[in-house]
């Protein structure tokens, strides 16, 4: 079997006295969506920020083979490994091309990030709509859209996905989505931290359930989307 693009084995987070993260061991090869689901304060948010390299951990991460506890979260993201975080982290005071454009900023070659910049508009009309318009007026959804294309401008090669649906509307939800799926098909692996434990077992090839900073279930996406357990704690079943 083939180095996992991402590998973390007893990872440990805490917090002074609070023991966020107690020990996950988790896998992602190339091409899969993995979905990580669980209650609020379960630890997945730590454990995607440990992965991004945007705080302290024990135990181990390794990043296309190599491990990433020297590495500044920086070089990850110029290696591709790329966050979309909770609340979606956007530069308010920058219009909506000055943020797709700064997902790019560690890329050189001109002609392929104007490419990229188009790809993204295709993608999410609105945005392109709204190219000149301050970042910050934009609605919750619109944010999320351009949160994710920015991302999608770096050309990543792990996509960390930390509650890409929370505060939207439906419609918006669905639309969210269907770009994940599309990414996915282009074979981007991606780790999806969501709420929605449904959509994210629908959209995901395997999945881990994190409850209080332990993994206690873990399988193909499908079966955990029908296991009695998960349907009661996290589909409301």
């Amino acid at each position: 079997m083939t180095t996992p693009v991402l590998r973390i084995a007893a990872l440990r987070v805490d917090y002074g006295g609070i023991h966020a993260v107690k020990g996950v061991d988790l896998h992602i090869f190339d091409g899969e969506l993995v979905a990580l689901i669980g209650a609020n304060g379960a630890g997945k948010t730590t454990t995607l920020r440990a992965v991004s390299g945007s705080l302290g951990w024990s135990g181990t991460i390794e990043y296309l083979g190599r491990s990433t506890r020297m590495t500044p979260s920086h070089d990850l993201l110029r290696q591709g490994l790329v966050l979309v975080p909770e609340g979606r982290g956007i530069f308010t005071r920058m219009t909506v091309k000055e943020n797709l454009l700064m997902g790019a900023y560690a890329r050189d070659n001109k002609h392929e990030i104007a490419s990229d910049l188009e790809l993204q508009y295709q993608t999410f009309p609105r945005l392109k709509e709204r190219h000149s318009q301050l970042a910050g007026n934009l609605s919750g959804g619109e944010q999320q859209m351009l949160a994710i294309a920015r991302a999608m401008m770096s050309r990543p090669r792990l996509l960390l996905l930390d509650e890409p649906s929370m505060g939207l509307s439906p419609i918006m939800v669905e639309k969210i989505f269907e770009v994940i799926r599309t990414a996915s098909a282009q074979g981007i692996p991606m780790l999806l931290v969501e709420q929605n434990a449904k959509l994210a077992l629908e959209a995901a090839n395997r999945a881990y359930v994190l409850d209080s900073g332990t993994i206690t279930l873990t399988g193909k996406a499908s079966d955990l989307l029908h296991d009695p357990r998960v349907r009661e704690a996290y589909l409301g079943e």
